[in-house]
């Protein structure tokens, strides 16, 4: 347990992530909620808790809301801002940092239509339209993905955002929309750690894009850069600062950390969220969810995965099953499901990982169920950094094409999900009949949820073939 900013109150973040997960389960759930409480072996075991997590909620719209409302009034409780509780530390008068403002105005045309960097070109008009066909053919992405793509297409205004200003939470990352949306003429506000090297990628963004970016600074008297904000250590100011900002919001979420600081950055975003949908309830939530993760599916993924299943060789699945005793290239799906589960999580990204995460998409639930626009899309598989500097997971990824598995560049996914957040906020999509076909929807999923075998009886596979092309 730490003082400094957000942390856990408990000093054990398995205990934290336990509390949370069996608090989400026990009105939907009794026995699922027991099953996590009594779990002995977290690390290893956790993967089939928050299947279970998504798994009470399906066909049950009611038990879903439960289960999102529930688990994060518990990820609330169980979260500190140094000795205060979270939503009690944000909307506190005592600041120990207040920002102000430094505004930078791009000089760059906007682009007026939607362009998608792949493989070395830039798709646009008929060509980008016919790659969407292309990966909806090879179960890439999801019909309804295609079409809303198109729709930005059809509507290329949409891509300015005209009226809302956009808070990136981790405008560095690689999945971030920043450089998008700033491509498009956006207005945006750049969160991220001041960090000198990154606040310096921060502002020549903005300065060669169309839009414009507001960016919180310090006073520093030493010539130090004053840019940026730590959200764990300095979100009370931080919230301060944005409550200054005029306009329509919308709130993304892209941070990233590794391990129990993953969970803290998350809860500090969902605060900021809290906080801001309360005192400004036109402000809009945006957030990307990680294909690998546990998905209910519509069953025309499943049928395609099923189609695939049955065109596989069976000369090379018998005996890799015999030889692994029915671990390895099972089937991703029982004939006929609606839906079908899709349970990618995968191991080497810890139980923090699958928490954060997790929390993401509660709060979406949540809101969207408040009346709140969330946006809210499956991302496929990308190559960013913090993904291949795990060696199992980048050599998986290398491999991932024999599999019927895409793994697309982070240029190509951020440039999708940016304009499928454009689609989100202008379009006026109504929300579906329950969560798992909100999140479903629009899904660019990789073909994690099209292939022919569970995803992690076919990793081990995939990463023994993606040596081979990593040292090549």
């Amino acid at each position: 347990m730490s003082d400094a900013g957000v942390s856990f109150s408990s000093d054990s973040t398995s205990a934290t992530a336990r509390k949370i997960l069996s608090d989400a389960l026990r009105k939907a759930d009794p026995v699922g909620a027991r099953g996590v409480e009594h779990e002995t072996s977290w690390r290893r075991n956790y993967l089939s808790h928050f299947r279970r997590a998504l798994e009470a909620g399906i066909g049950e719209a009611p038990a879903a809301h439960s289960i999102a409302a529930d688990g994060l009034r518990s990820a609330q409780e169980m979260m500190r801002f140094g000795d205060a509780p979270l939503d009690e530390a944000i909307d506190g008068t005592a600041l120990s940092q207040v920002f102000h403002t430094r505004t930078i105005d791009g000089t760059g045309e906007a682009e007026t239509e939607l362009s998608v960097p792949y493989r070395g070109e830039i798709l646009r008009d008929r060509a980008l339209q016919v790659q969407l066909e292309e990966w909806v053919t090879r179960g890439i992405i999801t019909q309804s993905c295609s079409e809303a793509l198109q729709t930005v297409q059809e509507n290329p205004e949409w891509l300015r955002l005209e009226g809302d200003t956009v808070v990136v939470l981790g405008a560095g990352a690689e999945m971030a929309p920043y450089r998008a949306l700033l491509r498009w003429g956006a207005e945006v506000v750049a969160i991220d750690l001041p960090k000198p090297d990154l606040q310096a990628r921060v502002r020549s963004h903005a300065q060669e894009s169309a839009g414009r970016a507001h960016v919180p600074a310090r006073i520093i008297t030493n010539g130090d850069d004053d840019s940026g904000a730590d959200l764990i250590t300095e979100l009370p100011a931080i919230a301060h600062w944005i409550d200054g900002i005029e306009g329509r919001l919308v709130l993304g979420n892209y941070c990233y950390a590794d391990g129990a600081a993953h969970v803290r950055v998350s809860m500090a975003a969902d605060a900021l969220a809290m906080h801001l949908t309360r005192h400004r309830p036109d402000t809009s939530l945006a957030f990307l969810a990680t294909p690998t993760d546990t998905f209910a599916v519509p069953p025309e993924e499943v049928a395609a995965a099923n189609r695939a299943y049955a065109e596989s060789s069976r000369m090379i699945r018998g005996p890799l099953r015999m030889i692994s005793g029915g671990r390895l290239l099972q089937r991703n799906y029982p004939p006929g499901a609606d839906p079908g589960v899709c349970d990618a999580l995968v191991p080497q990204q810890g139980p923090n990982y699958a928490l954060a995460k997790r929390l993401q998409r509660w709060r979406a639930t949540a809101a969207r169920h408040e009346g709140t626009t969330v946006s809210l899309n499956v991302a496929p598989a990308t190559r960013t950094r913090s993904v291949v500097k795990n060696k199992a997971l980048a050599a998986a990824y290398a491999g991932a094409h024999r599999f019927g598995v895409e793994v697309f560049e982070p240029a190509t996914s951020n440039t999708l999900m940016a304009a499928l957040l454009a689609y989100d906020l202008r379009s006026g999509a109504a929300a579906q009949a329950e969560p798992w076909q909100d999140e479903a929807i629009n899904a660019a999923h990789g073909g994690l949820w099209t292939s022919a075998y569970h995803p992690r009886s076919a990793l081990g596979l995939a990463a023994v073939l993606g040596i081979g092309a990593l040292r090549g």
